[in-house]
């Protein structure tokens, strides 16, 4: 029963840790440029997976 308290405890400072984060307005979690997004790429500078798509029409 305490390891679960405890990591319920580490558990729910790590996501007010991140809580608190977002309320600050840090950048968006950067992920894939190629993801699958629907095209919403959050790159300030498009990765070489992206620009080769858009070349081809893909995007």
């Amino acid at each position: 029963m305490n390891y679960f308290l405890a990591t319920f405890a580490v558990m729910l400072a790590f996501i007010a840790l991140l809580a608190i984060g977002v309320m600050f307005g840090r950048r968006a979690i950067k992920g894939s440029c190629g993801g699958l997004n629907a095209g919403n790429c959050v790159c300030t500078e498009k990765c070489e997976k992206r620009k080769k798509m858009e070349a081809e029409g893909q995007v």
